[in-house]
């Protein structure tokens, strides 16, 4: 082998260039962000919002997306944590023998009593409507937080409130939304009358686009302690593979019981 050929090209196991490591993050980083914001529009779909508000839930979301990208990139930038591979290493325990299987009976529905609130983990809401239609026989009133209201057989009209955050369409057609400062306020009358309410909320993750998950914490936080302090009951579905993980974690803290 002469001299020249020592420069014909780098060795088999060498690195690729800089520029090459760089491309194929930033497409690996491209390939992830289509993926997860194609997912979100899927899920939404898959809840039942109409067109329109999928398009305000991407918009919305598109505003706060700088805000998201910055908690990323510090969370990268994060010294590790060390992860405790005790856990992880230790067999699990054998499951004893048995000569025959019982049959496992299925649960009843929930039913939640007067101070309780409960976070139900779905993808669409179904679990917590049958906790809805299981405990609204306890309560004077029902109020239902939902841009797609749910059918109660047996509960009259007027022991049922619906709130759509939606809102009012606006003087020209644009469609109205209200706030989470204003859904307090039309809480405040039902929880606080007698015997208080039974509430259903499913708009979690709309208003976590709309007004930033902070907000939406808050807010989830005040409504436990209101139905806690006035004897009403709470039930919320939420689809926790809509929303970032660190702040779904966050929410489910504010929950004292989770489904």
């Amino acid at each position: 082998m002469n001299a020249s050929d020592e420069g014909d090209g780098p060795p088999p196991d060498a690195e690729p260039p800089a520029d090459e490591e760089y491309a194929r993050a930033y497409a690996a980083g491209y390939e992830d962000g289509a993926r997860n914001a194609l997912r979100e529009v899927v899920q939404h779909a898959a809840r039942g919002h109409t067109p329109q508000e999928i398009r305000m839930l991407v918009e919305g979301r598109l505003v706060r997306l700088p805000e998201e990208v910055e908690t990323k990139r510090r969370a990268l930038l994060a010294p590790p944590r060390r992860t405790a591979f005790g856990s992880l290493l230790r067999p699990a325990p054998a499951a004893p023998a048995r000569p025959w299987t019982v049959p496992v009976a299925t649960a009843a529905p929930r039913r939640l009593a007067a101070g309780q609130s409960l976070l139900v983990r779905e993808q669409r809401p179904a679990k917590a409507l049958e906790v809805l239609r299981t405990s609204a026989a306890a309560f004077p009133r029902v109020t239902i937080v939902s841009l797609h209201p749910p059918d109660l057989p047996g509960v009259p009209a007027d022991r049922r409130t619906e709130i759509s955050p939606r809102g009012a369409p606006g003087p020209d057609g644009a469609p109205g939304r209200i706030g989470l400062s204003e859904l307090g306020g039309r809480l405040k009358a039902p929880t606080e009358a007698p015997g208080g309410t039974l509430v259903y909320l499913d708009v979690l993750e709309y208003y976590a686009t709309e007004e930033g998950p902070e907000t939406t914490i808050r807010f989830a936080t005040w409504l436990v302690g209101v139905v806690r302090a006035s004897g009403s009951a709470l039930v919320v579905s939420f689809d926790s593979r809509s929303v970032d993980p660190q702040w779904s974690s966050r929410l489910e803290r504010a929950f004292p019981a989770l489904g």
